[in-house]
């Protein structure tokens, strides 16, 4: 059965390919809404890029949202916001799930849901940065920081249920930050502890972690610091900082005697 209509609406044809059975859905009828597609095509492309689709959003109605940029971050959507056009949509379907086989993404579940996804999330990350797959470990971490962060919102800063969420989302980035390292991103490391230690300036990894990223780009005074910092709240890591040390010596060294040679070249040419 292939039947095609013309519906009210210019510019919309509708094609029954198969006629269903049942009772008919009860849709509410009203104005036409294609203008804001280029704002849920963005969001739709945020999801396929594994990010938060309401991490863009600011706290306005839809229509304001469209107005509330010069651009959505895609040329395409971006034109189409400006000389809005009639819209052609091929849907097709490859599967039916029951409500209970179908997994969600994490932007679309509940609260509640959330809070229970964050450990497994966390656990699943741990596993792949173990078996050194970091850019996938580092997904999981980022996927359950931004649960947090959606959830962190709703509470009322500093306060317990906040304090909470935070101690969690700290634990979550640092984790994030030794994917980061491992895939040498050190100035984004050097951002992420930074961030961390200006609202909790007692956290001794973040600032082990920043003292390696420091020494990995020749920060040397501020590495040292760092390292100080650490030995200064926790003696225990006084072994780890020493390694860390002598590995930036070793590379400082090296680093004076290339300098050294390059400049012997520069006046033997």
């Amino acid at each position: 059965m292939e039947e095609t209509y013309l519906a009210n609406v210019e510019g919309i044809k509708k094609t029954i390919l198969h006629g269903g059975t049942g009772e008919l859905p009860k849709f509410l009828t009203g104005s036409k809404h294609t203008g804001l597609y280029p704002t849920v095509a963005k969001s739709l492309r945020m999801i396929v890029e594994g990010k938060d689709p309401t991490d863009w959003h600011v706290h306005t109605c839809g229509l304001a949202n469209m107005f509330a940029y010069h651009s959505l971050g895609y040329d395409d959507l971006d034109e189409l916001q400006k000389e809005p056009q009639p819209l052609i949509f091929v849907m097709e379907l490859l599967k039916i799930e029951s409500p209970s086989s179908y997994k969600r993404e994490t932007w679309a579940m509940n609260d509640d849901e959330k809070l229970k996804a964050v450990p497994l999330l966390h656990g699943t990350g741990n596993r792949l940065y173990k078996l050194g797959r970091y850019q996938d470990a580092l997904a999981k971490y980022r996927e359950a920081v931004i649960c947090l962060k959606n959830l962190q919102v709703k509470q009322k800063p500093w306060e317990i249920e906040w304090l909470k969420l935070e101690k969690m989302i700290v634990t979550l980035v640092l984790n994030y930050c030794q994917c980061l390292l491992k895939m040498e991103e050190y100035y984004e490391v050097l951002e992420q502890t930074t961030d961390i230690l200006n609202n909790h300036p007692g956290n001794i990894k973040a600032y082990f972690l920043r003292g390696k990223a420091h020494a990995e780009v020749w920060n040397k005074a501020e590495a040292t610091a760092d390292f100080e910092k650490v030995l200064e709240y926790d003696s225990g890591m006084t072994k780890a900082v020493r390694k860390e040390l002598q590995i930036l010596d070793s590379r400082m060294r090296d680093k004076e005697e290339e300098e050294k040679l390059q400049f012997k070249r520069m006046f033997h040419k």
